[in-house]
């Protein structure tokens, strides 16, 4: 594979897997809650996306993907809000729960395929066709949903309601006592963020024409490891800069992971490489601003060598 096809994989692979680090950057980064649920919300949204296209919808299969997902946020928000579980608890409870519900969607099965469903890929290969884009019709089909998102996440966080979720995300006490509910903000914004999960798996589900069960295994630390990344490339600023970074982040990951399985690392090792990712996006920013502290002990001990010398 030439570096062009493999870059082209990697935004292909980076732009569906950015719908959910965006999902994440609602949940984590704004609302401030970390929802553990990602991976299997994301195996939710491909299974009903995979039943419904089967069925012959493959449009209706991403409304009803982002439905299922929306309805995984409320539950976890729920538990959260409503029955005082804490929020790592109750996104593992929830992520518990969607395997078996998962399993029951996918028809008792561990495995769909999809090479005989007409899917939004497939239509959309089949509306380029004879045409310069012909071959690249997964990209601008992921590219529509992304930029779509991307442009949806920057109005919605400066509405009301977005400005809302954003203090619920920084100080709930003062959102309180401003007569907001942080409960309503809090069920409004994981459920937006699942959501966004759900058509992530949905088109992952569509682009690949098969779904297992294990199709999210490790999806949020992904999604973590890219929001990390994308952090650090872009740093912060506006909303729209920011979701910006997820994108980019999403597809320096997936550029990464490219490579590696090009370099036939063995797949057991994938799961090394996102941890190792991991670290280094979190600790870079840490030994930034460790950096100049320690340029001025190593010219103390310079300075102080010279004077030994003297």
């Amino acid at each position: 594979m030439n570096i062009l096809s493999l870059v082209q994989t990697a935004m292909e692979l980076g732009l569906i897997c950015s719908l959910t680090v965006l999902a994440l950057f609602l949940s984590y980064s704004m609302l401030n809650v970390c929802d553990l649920s990602t991976d299997g919300c994301f195996t939710l949204g491909a299974a009903v996306g995979a039943m419904v296209a089967i069925a012959g919808h493959p449009y209706l299969a991403i409304l009803a993907a982002m439905a299922a997902g929306v309805l995984s946020g409320f539950i976890t928000a729920l538990l959260q809000t409503k029955m005082g579980i804490d929020s790592l608890l109750a996104g593992i409870i929830v992520n518990t729960g969607l395997y078996s519900i998962n399993i029951a969607v996918m028809g008792g099965s561990s495995l769909l395929n999809m090479n005989k469903t007409e899917t939004v890929f497939t239509k959309a290969r089949a509306l380029l066709q004879d045409t310069f884009l012909a071959e690249q019709y997964k990209l601008l089909v992921a590219a529509t949903a992304v930029i779509a998102v991307v442009v949806f996440l920057a109005l919605f966080l400066r509405t009301r309601l977005g400005l809302a979720i954003r203090a619920t995300g920084d100080n709930p006490d003062m959102v309180r006592s401003s007569s907001i509910n942080p409960t309503f903000t809090t069920i409004v914004g994981l459920c937006v963020a699942n959501a966004f999960t759900g058509l992530s798996g949905c088109l992952l589900a569509q682009s690949q024409k098969s779904v297992s069960i294990d199709i999210g295994t490790g999806m949020v630390t992904i999604a973590l490891a890219s929001l990390l990344m994308g952090q650090v490339l872009l740093g912060k600023g506006s909303i729209l800069k920011r979701a910006i970074g997820m994108v980019v982040g999403a597809f320096a990951f997936r550029l990464v992971y490219t490579i590696a399985l090009r370099l036939d690392m063995p797949a057991f090792m994938l799961k090394l490489v996102s941890s190792v990712i991991v670290v280094l996006a979190i600790a870079t920013p840490y030994f930034k601003k460790q950096l100049p502290m320690l340029r001025r002990r190593m010219a103390a001990r310079k300075e102080a060598r010279l004077h030994a010398e003297d």
